[in-house]
């Protein structure tokens, strides 16, 4: 399996990712496990989850994918050293009163308590990779390719706050590097520019669709590293 450096970071990673929102759902928890020892196997060391998987989403099963790799790391303990592991804190979540009383909004304080929660699910002490799964903006949903600045919310948290969330957790030794998910270039761009601006870590992954069959490049999927 190759492997490549991804961005900036200090991340080793397989080119292959082994995505596991579906864990939970379709994927029961033995099987579960045994994929992930399989993908180890194989040379994939790069794992990644949310804190809203499995999916579909439902109330029943929010959190249920990275307790399953929590379940996974303590009973393979020698696991966690050889991967890279990726989870993300969901950002408006739409309508799922489950998470953070559906709430338009993702403050700093909340980005810290998603990420302590997901520690603690994951039985780990460090997140390699902690991605915002859609910042607070008003990002096009799965495949839309504008964007229009007049419908966002002055009122919600900026992404300057949103950095400030995952700098605190960076500087707590809890998170290693950062990144977004669902973003557009005009938010990429701003990312890197305040943090820059502010000295606050820089994102080092946007994680969206962008392949031969998905040029939109700013929905769900999986990602890349911007400049």
């Amino acid at each position: 399996m190759e492997h490549v450096t991804l961005g900036r970071s200090d991340l080793r990673v397989s080119k292959v990712c082994l995505g596991t929102m579906t864990f939970g759902e379709q994927v029961e928890q033995d099987l579960a496990h045994r994929l992930l020892s399989s993908a180890v196997e194989q040379g994939i060391n790069f794992i990644d989850t949310a804190e809203m998987y499995a999916v579909p989403a439902r109330a029943a099963t929010y959190g249920a994918t990275e307790t399953i790799i929590g379940e996974w790391f303590a009973r393979n303990p020698d696991m966690r050293s050889k991967v890279v592991l990726a989870t993300k804190v969901a950002g408006p979540v739409r309508g799922y009163d489950w998470i953070r009383n559906a709430s338009p909004n993702l403050t700093a304080d909340d980005i810290v308590a998603a990420c302590e929660a997901s520690l603690q699910r994951l039985q780990t002490d460090v997140i390699d990779l902690y991605q915002i799964h859609w910042p607070v903006r008003h990002v096009p949903m799965f495949g839309g390719l504008s964007y229009d600045p007049t419908k966002d919310n002055p009122g919600l948290s900026s992404i300057h706050e949103q950095l400030e969330g995952l700098s605190r957790l960076v500087k707590a030794g809890k998170v290693r590097h950062i990144g977004v998910s669902n973003e557009t270039a005009y938010g990429v761009c701003e990312f890197v520019h305040l943090a820059e601006q502010h000295g606050l870590p820089r994102i080092a992954t946007v994680q969206n669709p962008y392949c031969l069959v998905n040029r939109a490049g700013n929905g769900p999927g999986r990602g890349h590293a911007p400049p």
